[in-house]
């Protein structure tokens, strides 16, 4: 065989690998679902979240916490300020209040993802953990919430280089968390391009504390929300890619055991847990290659769905709500509360909801 025909068979080799890795990357991200709509009554777009509401979680009698503005390659809010909003959804005007920041804190770079409170039984202080990525980076932000003056007062900045791509936590302490790492590679190249073609369980979920950090449970082809059970003995960990919610038991040494995996048929990113009946609410994408592509002719749609006896031996999994991205685009959280369905998205509007 000549150099030529050399090449060529090399090149007709590579082509046939990229194509069998389009068509796995494809069907992983459900590129073919065609969603049926499945909306719920009284929806109402929320105030002051119009670019976005990545994730949300409920703490006390009613009081939301959003995180809004991430700032990630590929979506419309790069130029967007990071915030932190409250909601009262005990009050019928549903308006987010936007917390204040202190002053010696760099909101320029502020890029809030996943979010988690922890209330500490001793004093009644609650600690909001926040995700950031200043500069496409990692680290976790720990704040004590004021709630009666709608303030944030910014504790301390955790950096580890095992926390490299922190995509969402779940704080069990007023220093120690869970957090899921969704990319194997740091480079944005390898990360965005590489990393989906190939496709493979590299992710992983960390362990924190001051006097110990660890890898805790790996396997995992995009490791994205995480979140505990109500008697605190379970971790939940939403592989999107993989369209599953893993149940995890923690031991004593704080590492996790995997229990099983409950699939989901949507890629869900968030998921949120009731703490009086212990069920599970997912925030999802349901056709990933349209979240991907970010086409604003075929925009990607939004759809919940509700796990509901998820340690029994059939878990009743449920689509609560669907739309095809003219009303919602990007759903990436879902919780309850009083009757109220509350959807968050990545990059876009808030939507309230009365549950059926």
């Amino acid at each position: 065989m000549g150099k030529v025909g050399f090449i060529s068979l090399v090149i007709a080799a590579l082509s046939a690998l990229l194509g069998e890795r389009i068509i796995n990357l494809r069907k992983r991200s459900l590129a073919s679902r065609e969603l049926v709509q499945n909306h719920l009554p009284n929806c109402v777009a929320l105030k002051n979240l119009d670019y976005g509401s990545e994730d949300i979680t409920i703490i006390g009698d009613g009081l939301a916490l959003i995180s809004t503005g991430l700032k990630s390659r590929g979506l419309p809010t790069l130029d967007v300020t990071g915030k932190i909003f409250s909601l009262d959804l005990q009050d019928p005007r549903m308006k987010p209040v936007e917390l204040r920041m202190p002053r010696n804190f760099d909101l320029d770079s502020f890029s809030p993802h996943g979010i988690s409170v922890y209330t500490d039984p001793s004093d009644d202080t609650i600690y909001l953990f926040v995700v950031n990525h200043p500069q496409y980076k990692s680290q976790v932000e720990v704040f004590r919430f004021i709630e009666d003056d709608h303030l944030l007062v910014h504790l301390k900045t955790i950096k580890h280089e095992l926390l490299y791509s922190v995509n969402d936590i779940v704080a069990v302490g007023v220093d120690t968390f869970y957090a899921t790492n969704d990319h194997y590679f740091s480079h944005e190249i390898l990360k965005g391009l590489v990393e989906p073609l190939l496709a493979q369980p590299w992710t992983n979920v960390v362990y924190y504390s001051p006097s110990e950090v660890k890898v805790v449970s790996e396997g995992y082809y995009i490791a994205n929300g995480i979140n505990i059970s109500p008697d605190k003995r379970h971790i939940y960990v939403v592989d999107a890619f993989d369209q599953n919610v893993h149940v995890l038991e923690r031991k004593e040494d704080n590492t996790l055991a995997s229990v099983k995996a409950v699939a989901v048929g949507s890629l869900c990113d968030n998921v949120e847990v009731d703490p009086g009946t212990g069920d599970l609410w997912l925030g999802c994408h349901p056709n990933g290659w349209k979240a991907f592509m970010l086409d604003p002719k075929d925009p990607p749609g939004s759809e919940v769905i509700h796990i509901q006896k998820i340690h029994s031996d059939q878990p009743v999994v449920t689509q609560v709500y669907a739309d095809d991205g003219h009303v919602i685009m990007g759903s990436s959280v879902a919780t309850t509360y009083g009757g109220k369905l509350l959807i968050g998205t990545m990059f876009h509007k808030a939507l309230v909801c009365d549950l059926k």
